[in-house]
């Protein structure tokens, strides 16, 4: 995907990414500003004050597209959405016919995500990640890290939007915690570990990971409608972005191809229910994760998008058979 070297675009890797084991490591996010209700921060939560920086794409953006949607933040934080598939230089912002969905970036102007990197930070190194929340009045990224952004989005805005559904329940935080620990490492980046693993030991330990994390899951929503019970929390939401995509480009192009999503009563049943939610299905975008995800060239040498995309999240499903909260 490209990364930045003291404010230079550089179509290459980061040499920490991959060790001599060949296991994928992924980089920590470099921003890591918060947005508050009282702004004692330094960035108070103000309508039209933040933009984002998105690619239908990318799963830890799509995190951050969700909790804009179920927490009526689309009249208050505006958005960009990159063009699909991997470009010369990185997530790249303009108007396209073919692509009518994708919002060039009306805010600043850039053509290139890298562009709020460098004006944030001109000598910035590292990789240029979406999602990228951007403070309008201080000119810069307040933060790149999508797990801290959902959790802005979960409250801090409550007062502007009149929605007070917390996704992160204090209850249930130590549950939360424990399940995103296990979804995380073996799940949302368990894919990226098969995908760009190095070597066969790391693939297959990886691989080993993703599946034994799935049938636990599979068994855990056998027994409830949601990870951390009868009701949604950040870790389904968490969780979500991953499932969507995993049929259509994981199974394939990351070689996570035991088995499907469609292959889990349980587990295909619970995304359809989530997919059902307001707001959520406009956030998903299955063909545009087969062109990003096959316009990898270290996944897919040759270039070749597949014409297909199985998948279907609109049929119905059967999880009002446990109680919801």
């Amino acid at each position: 995907m490209g990364v930045l070297i003291d404010g230079v675009w550089n179509d290459g890797e980061l040499p920490q990414e991959t060790g001599d084991s060949g296991r994928f490591n992924r980089a920590d996010s470099a921003f890591r500003g918060e947005v508050t209700a009282d702004g004692l921060s330094g960035f108070k939560a103000e309508a039209g004050r933040y933009h984002l920086y998105v690619a239908h794409g990318c799963p830890w953006a799509h995190r951050a597209l969700i909790y804009r949607a179920v927490k009526k933040l689309d009249d208050v934080i505006s958005v960009a959405y990159c063009l699909p598939g991997v470009r010369t230089f990185g997530w790249t912002y303009e108007d396209s016919a073919e692509f009518p969905d994708c919002l060039p970036d009306r805010v600043n102007g850039f053509h290139y995500l890298h562009e709020a990197y460098c004006a944030s930070e001109p000598k910035y190194t590292g990789k240029v990640t979406v999602p990228a929340l951007w403070d309008k009045k201080t000119k810069r990224i307040v933060n790149n890290e999508s797990s801290e952004i959902i959790r802005m989005f979960n409250s801090a805005f409550n007062t502007l939007t009149g929605d007070t559904a917390d996704y992160y329940p204090e209850p249930l935080r130590a549950e939360i915690d424990r399940l995103n620990a296990l979804v995380y490492h073996n799940v949302n980046n368990g894919v990226y570990r098969c995908g760009f693993a190095k070597s066969q030991a790391a693939y297959d330990e990886a691989y080993d990971g993703l599946f034994a994390a799935l049938d636990q899951l599979e068994e855990i929503l056998s027994r409830q409608r949601y990870l951390a019970g009868p009701q949604i929390t950040e870790a389904d939401w968490r969780l979500f972005p991953t499932l969507v995509r995993f049929d259509v480009a994981y199974f394939s192009a990351f070689k996570c191809n035991k088995k499907r999503i469609a292959d889990y009563p349980n587990l295909s049943n619970y995304t359809r229910d989530l997919h059902s939610r307001p707001g959520v299905a406009a956030t998903v975008k299955p063909r545009y994760y087969v062109i990003n995800y096959f316009s990898i060239a270290k996944a897919n040498p040759n270039g070749i998008i597949p014409r297909g995309t199985p998948a279907d999240f609109t049929a119905p499903h059967d999880r009002a058979r446990f109680s919801a909260a």
